[in-house]
């Protein structure tokens, strides 16, 4: 689960880290009653959506020339005139896509004199098993062109969580850094309280850039990217309070209340699958015969008539999908019911699309039956081989 960055560095600030003084806003007169409670005379005006690059990012419906999504404003006249050109418009950056977003939140900070700009993260290294601190002395806008062309310039600092942070981790960011005197002492501080921050809120990934270092010498967190492991947030239920869902596809959203794992793809072939790996497989399996998936589905292995019914509706829901592949193994889950849930969606959506179902393991000649008996153009298929073949070969006939 993401969260904005007025929500992140609420909560960061919670934690006792330093962050510049802002408040979010939904309308252009909430942004100009936020900018009256700053002392200026600087302002910052930042478009809230879930995606990195928002400064170098451009809106679709204003000028090429026009002012990225962050923008430096010098009177709460200016704050008004941005926040009126900003809200309600696609912002188009690296990490959204050529679809872009809607910027539906503005957050509007005070503006902070800048000596240094790091770059400062903390996420799960899953090749390690630890957490990574990962530090750099170039941090700013153009990071990824740092990591990229100067890869040296980034260090990796690893925890092992069965020890927890230490004092020489501290050490080692402050001079990662090239922190001196009260910078590398604040520096040391902070690594430790992001570090317990990153803990408390199970969190799976959390960037700020730019840390910055002003010029009365304090280090301030100016930006902030946080997410959390989503099997984790029944631990905390303040912060799946803080999900924006406008920010999220609408059909992961619906799967995501029906315990569905689903990832929106680019294909035109519709795949329900029990199990990752055997969801995966599938996929590659359709790429091999020549199409493309037009999701990841897994329903899991104990899902109901219900669940299954709720996966089918969400697949049918996406109007790219040209025909589904079903491939189920049944384990503890039987291919009766998976047949059931298949029949009822089928009939409940008026099913107007090629569907192929491959069915193996528990209760497996039931499922079959099942299908066969229910009138509808339901193609069977022998192995996960053959479904593809046939799944792909009825989409190009009905193109």
């Amino acid at each position: 689960m993401n969260v904005h960055e007025y929500q992140a560095k609420e909560l960061l600030a919670a934690q006792g880290i330093p962050v510049p003084v802002g408040y979010a806003a939904l309308s252009v007169d909430e942004a100009v009653a936020a900018a009256g409670k700053l002392p200026g005379p600087l302002y910052v005006v930042k478009a809230q959506i879930h995606a990195g690059g928002r400064g170098k990012g451009k809106f679709k419906e204003l000028p090429e020339g026009a002012k990225g999504g962050v923008r430096l404003a010098r009177s709460v006249d200016e704050v008004r005139a941005n926040a009126e050109e900003m809200f309600g418009q696609t912002l188009v950056t690296i990490q959204t896509g050529a679809e872009g977003k809607q910027v539906n939140r503005l957050y509007v900070t005070d503006g902070v004199d800048i000596a240094k700009e790091y770059y400062l993260a903390l996420l799960v290294d899953r090749g390690s098993g630890r957490i990574a601190m990962v530090a750099s002395t170039e941090g700013g806008m153009d990071i990824e062109q740092v990591a990229h062309d100067t890869p040296d310039k980034i260090t990796t600092i690893l925890i092992d969580p069965a020890q927890g942070f230490m004092p020489h981790h501290g050490r080692a960011l402050a001079y990662a850094l090239e922190l001196e005197g009260d910078l590398n002492k604040q520096g040391q501080a902070l690594a430790r309280k992001l570090y317990d921050a990153f803990i408390a809120l199970d969190c799976s990934m959390l960037e700020i850039n730019p840390l910055v270092a002003t010029e009365d010498g304090k280090l301030l967190v100016l930006d902030a990217k946080m997410s959390f492991d989503s099997n984790a947030m029944f631990r905390h239920k303040d912060l799946e309070a803080l999900r924006d869902e406008t920010e999220e596809d609408p059909m992961e959203v619906e799967a995501s209340r029906h315990d569905l794992a689903y990832v929106k793809l680019d294909g035109n072939i519709g795949c329900m699958v029990n199990g990752a790996g055997l969801a995966m497989a599938t996929m590659d399996i359709i790429k091999l015969n020549g199409a493309e998936p037009a999701n990841f589905l897994d329903v899991g292995g104990g899902a109901n008539k219900e669940k299954v019914t709720a996966a089918f509706k969400i697949i049918l829901s996406d109007p790219s999908v040209k025909g589904i592949l079903v491939n189920i193994f049944g384990g503890i889950m039987r291919c009766d019911i998976i047949a059931d849930g298949i029949v009822a969606a089928a009939r409940e959506v008026d099913l107007k699309v090629p569907l192929v179902v491959r069915l193996e393991g528990t209760n497996v000649e039931e499922g079959k039956a099942i299908l066969a008996q229910s009138g509808l153009p339901i193609v069977a298929a022998n192995d996960l081989g053959d479904a593809a073949r046939k799944i792909v070969a009825q989409v190009r006939e009905a193109a």
